[in-house]
């Protein structure tokens, strides 16, 4: 009788934890972005180093305080695609990170693959926006757009402990 109730205790706080992670993993960690109009969709043009703002609607974004790449946003604009290729810096290695289920704007997995097809562009939103962390803007053809970070060669060689260059800002 005493080994079943040890064990229904141990199943109870194994479930709990269980939940308690999922929940903070999925939810607890996110706030919702108050949008600032005009400011929150920029991108580097070409040959520049800031970011100047790009016309858009329709914004929505989450965050996290616990990790720099959690930030995820969804957009709309009226530019079309060759007009912002012509202007804007691209970035070569997008690779979008997954958003919470609940963020449904926002699909990794289409959005990577319109960047492997070549229907959407992706362009550089701002060089370490944290340390070694980029933020990158991908624009679809309908004019839909996506905001993700996303690491760069510094944050990928510090993170995992290997020795910055000299190409890599000071922290």
């Amino acid at each position: 009788m005493m080994g079943r109730i040890a064990i229904l205790a141990i199943l109870l706080c194994a479930l709990l934890a269980g939940g308690s992670l999922w929940y903070l993993q999925v939810y607890g960690y996110y706030d919702r972005v108050t949008p600032t109009p005009g400011q929150d969709v920029a991108m580097v043009p070409l040959e520049e180093s800031a970011a100047v703002p790009v016309p858009y609607a329709d914004f929505q974004a989450i965050d996290a305080d616990s990790s720099p790449i959690r930030y995820r946003a969804c957009f709309t604009t009226t530019q079309d695609l060759p007009a912002l290729e012509a202007t804007f810096e691209p970035y070569p290695r997008a690779e979008p990170l997954n958003a919470p289920f609940w963020f449904d704007c926002f699909d990794a997995e289409e959005i990577g693959t319109a960047l492997e097809e070549g229907t959407a562009r992706a362009f550089l939103g701002g060089k370490n926006v944290h340390y070694g962390v980029d933020r990158v803007l991908a624009v679809m053809p309908d004019g839909r757009g996506f905001i993700w970070h996303q690491l760069n060669n510094c944050g990928e060689t510090a993170y995992d402990g290997s020795p910055v260059g000299e190409a890599c800002p000071e922290r």
